[in-house]
């Protein structure tokens, strides 16, 4: 049984002109227990959007999503919000850490979605990250590099089963790129959680062994969307 299954997936935008544009339509996706698969397409291509619906930060217009037995698709926004604290891990782009909040902070919070959160587990994750050192640090008093490994710290604090990660290595360098790809991947490979990885950089998905093109994946073409 899959861990994750999408069928008829349908997403369209209004444009500025007050046009229906077409985002992505995707007939079949799937993702078994403990998988790791990388997608790769190039930016403005809709694979963010893509990973939004998965994630239920979006609905789509049409189409099926499954999660550990779970409708996504049929849920309103708040349960979504729930079924996402408790099962999905995001690192996202842009990391989007509270930058108010010590990198502690951040994590304990992420935790305090699903109940009572644990001090404990949230040291000891920042210390699988290599960043103990800096618990009581706020984000800008961070590098790049570093601010990314707390992001996917808080994406994994939780044990979640499915683990989405949006260009998790797109502001780093190539040894930064290299080290938190292989923490991401060790650490749901040591949880069996499910991991997809969208990247446009060949380096990043080439550490994977099952490898999608997000043009086959997603039948919506450029022209259709009016991206060049």
């Amino acid at each position: 049984m899959h861990l994750l299954s999408v069928q008829n997936l349908l997403m369209s935008f209004e444009s500025p002109r007050g046009q229906t544009q077409p985002v992505l339509r995707v007939p079949a996706f799937c993702l078994a227990h403990g998988e790791q698969v990388a997608l790769r397409g190039p930016s403005g291509s809709g694979k963010t959007t893509f990973l939004h619906l998965l994630a239920g930060v979006l609905s789509p217009l049409s189409g099926e999503i499954l999660i550990d037995g779970n409708r996504l698709d049929l849920l309103k926004e708040g349960q979504r919000d729930r079924l996402r604290a408790g099962l999905i891990g995001y690192v996202f782009q842009s990391f989007n850490l509270l930058t108010g909040f010590t990198c502690l902070e951040n994590l304990i919070l992420a935790m305090s979605l699903t109940g009572s959160p644990k001090i404990d587990r949230a040291r000891s994750m920042l210390d699988a990250v290599g960043l103990a050192d800096r618990a009581n640090f706020f984000p800008g008093q961070l590098s790049i590099g570093q601010q990314q490994r707390v992001a996917v710290a808080r994406a994994l604090v939780n044990q979640p089963k499915l683990v989405l990660a949006d260009e998790p290595t797109g502001n780093l360098d190539p040894g930064n790129t290299d080290r938190v790809l292989s923490l991401l991947c060790a650490l749901c490979r040591e949880w069996g959680s499910s991991l997809l990885v969208v990247s446009h950089d060949q380096r990043v998905i080439n550490g994977f062994d099952r490898k999608i093109e997000w043009r086959e994946l997603n039948e919506v073409s450029f022209d259709e969307k009016g991206v060049e």
